[in-house]
C-alpha cells in the first residue's frame, strides 16, 4: 500500500482494508457448499467430508487473522464494563 504524507488515502486503499475480511466466510460457504451435505462438516467419524471440502476449510483458517485483528481492535477500542451494580 502506498504511504502517502499528509494525504488521506484513496478510496480504493479503503477498500482493499476491508476486502481482505471476505476470503474467510467465502472459503467457509465453500467448504460446506463442497461438502455436498450440509451436515458432513458436522458429522462424526474420521473426514466425513471429501478433499475439496477440507481443503476450503483449512483456506478459510488460513485466511481468519484479517478478522481476529478486526476483533482485537474493537476489544481494546470498547473494553467491557467491570463495574458491579450493587457497589
Amino acid at each position: 500500500m502506498p504511504v502517502t504524507v499528509g494525504r488521506p488515502l484513496p478510496w480504493s486503499a479503503h477498500a482493499a482494508d476491508w476486502l481482505c475480511l471476505a476470503a474467510s466466510p467465502v472459503f467457509a460457504a465453500m467448504a460446506w457448499a463442497a461438502a455436498g451435505d450440509p451436515m458432513a462438516l458436522c458429522a462424526s467419524g474420521p473426514l466425513p467430508m471429501n478433499g475439496m471440502a477440507a481443503m476450503y476449510l483449512l483456506m478459510a483458517l488460513f485466511h481468519l487473522p484479517p478478522w481476529l485483528r478486526l476483533v482485537s481492535r474493537r476489544a481494546r477500542r470498547f473494553p467491557p464494563d467491570t463495574s458491579t451494580e450493587g457497589e
